[in-house]
């Protein structure tokens, strides 16, 4: 088994990467790994959409895997769930695409620059459907994030946006990695912790290791099973 691991930073996959056996350097951003008997693609994009736009699309343009694991932390704008807590992102979207027009913004279907569904899009979503058949993965709860550059951190866009959207969490590169792999027909999960809460920024309130130890764990064990 073959599997591509997908991450913005090197620090959110090093719990992981210790328990892996080292092969080789395959460029710059990716090293291959093994866990048993799983041959393991470690890939290090880079923050933010582009890079990891760039990364993965040059990635499986020229590796086959069996299924892509985007493996990171997220905001919440949920603050009944824990800090902490793993989720499986299933819907996605750049949420920032568009034109705005007053106090709105308009999708790129309003302004007529696509169909309502050009695929991978659903109407402006990415829907992922990937049917993985893991009693673990069914465990944690499936959620609708968000997509953006610039993390909300004022009062007035985060309630903008989530009137907008009504998302659950976001993150700098989810719907990129959704994008490619749904674009190559490759099968996906987009698991992320709650690192913090999308609220005016304290960093004070946030708990990065917390969800890096969880979100590794929980990979691991996914793994194992």
């Amino acid at each position: 088994m073959k599997i591509l691991i997908v991450s913005a930073t090197s620090i959110e996959v090093e719990p992981l990467v210790k328990q892996l056996k080292f092969e080789k350097s395959i460029n710059s951003a990716m090293s291959s790994y093994f866990y048993h008997n799983i041959e393991i693609d470690i890939l290090i994009t880079g923050v933010g959409m582009v890079s990891t736009a760039y990364w993965l699309g040059k990635t499986l343009s020229f590796h086959n895997y069996e299924i892509a694991i985007n493996v990171g932390i997220a905001g919440s704008f949920d603050k009944t769930l824990t800090l902490g807590t793993v989720v499986n992102i299933v819907n996605d979207r750049f949420s920032e695409l568009g034109t705005e027009s007053g106090e709105y913004l308009l999708s790129l279907i309003d302004i007529k620059l696509i169909e309502k569904s050009v695929f991978p899009f659903v109407n402006c979503e990415l829907i992922n459907d990937t049917d993985i058949n893991s009693e673990l993965l069914n465990s944690i709860p499936k959620f609708k994030g968000i997509t953006v550059n610039t993390i909300h951190g004022t009062t007035e866009s985060i309630k903008k946006i989530s009137k907008l959207f009504n998302p659950v969490t976001e993150s700098m590169e989810g719907a990129a990695f959704l994008y490619a792999c749904l674009t190559e027909k490759v099968k996906c999960l987009q698991l992320r912790s709650i690192s913090n809460y999308v609220e005016e920024r304290n960093k004070k309130n946030w708990n990065i290791p917390l969800a890096i130890q969880n979100v590794n764990e929980f990979l691991i064990n996914l793994l194992n099973e």
